[in-house]
């Protein structure tokens, strides 16, 4: 995870420095930095897990079995997984409005000979401060991808409140767990650790709800 933090830095400061833009992109790409430094300290107290279950038994393969038994979803791929997601909405808007300009300035290129007797063409950006701002009024297919873009935004965004509430918080809820493993004797477990893991959830879910928030 430190090298992909390590490795969008760049990438994601390029982007918000572009020439070209649109409404609510360096929104965008500001809660995509602020997701991607949360998912990162979140990820930190989960990371000793096998070490943090701990069965009142010292045969390891019960107490592996129990593990497999308690813990059966990957909680922390997920939030990789739905984090990927998240960027590709964001990068769906960046392609199409880069498609859109470099469409439009051949367009222009090819009629500007005709320019007057066809009428001009229809600019669907327009310069603010010395960057191309695309006017969404202006053109149809942009308000349509820029829907898709927020639209498929908060599907991931709701996704990942229910993998939070129905994956993770559910593991955290009881102090031990009683665990019926095959070939083995009942046991009972704990998680160490779960105030922690609690609130790296709570935080996720905090940020969550800021982007389905801001996205409305």
């Amino acid at each position: 995870m430190a090298a992909i933090v390590t490795g969008l830095i760049p990438i994601l400061r390029t982007a918000v420095d572009s020439t070209a833009t649109y409404k609510g992109r360096t929104m965008w790409f500001g809660l995509l930095c602020i997701r991607l430094v949360t998912v990162f300290l979140a990820q930190f107290p989960w990371k000793s897990l096998n070490d943090d279950f701990e069965c009142n038994t010292t045969d390891k393969f019960c107490i592996k079995a129990c593990f497999n038994k308690h813990f059966d979803s990957s909680i922390v791929m997920a939030w990789h997984f739905l984090f990927i997601l998240l960027v590709l909405s964001v990068l769906l808007m960046e392609l199409f409005s880069s498609h859109l300009r470099s469409s439009f300035l051949k367009k222009k290129e090819r009629e500007m000979v005709s320019e007057s007797e066809q009428g001009g063409v229809t600019d669907p950006t327009m310069t603010v401060g010395g960057r191309m701002m695309i006017d969404l009024h202006k053109s149809k297919s942009s308000v349509v991808v820029y829907l898709l873009s927020v639209m498929l935004r908060i599907i991931v965004e709701v996704l990942f409140v229910y993998v939070l509430l129905k994956w993770v918080l559910p593991k955290l809820v009881e102090e031990t767990y009683h665990c019926n493993a095959k070939y083995c004797s009942e046991l009972q477990c704990v998680v160490r650790g779960t105030a922690e893991k609690k609130m790296s959830v709570f935080a996720l879910l905090f940020i969550s709800a800021l982007v389905i928030i801001t996205s409305d």
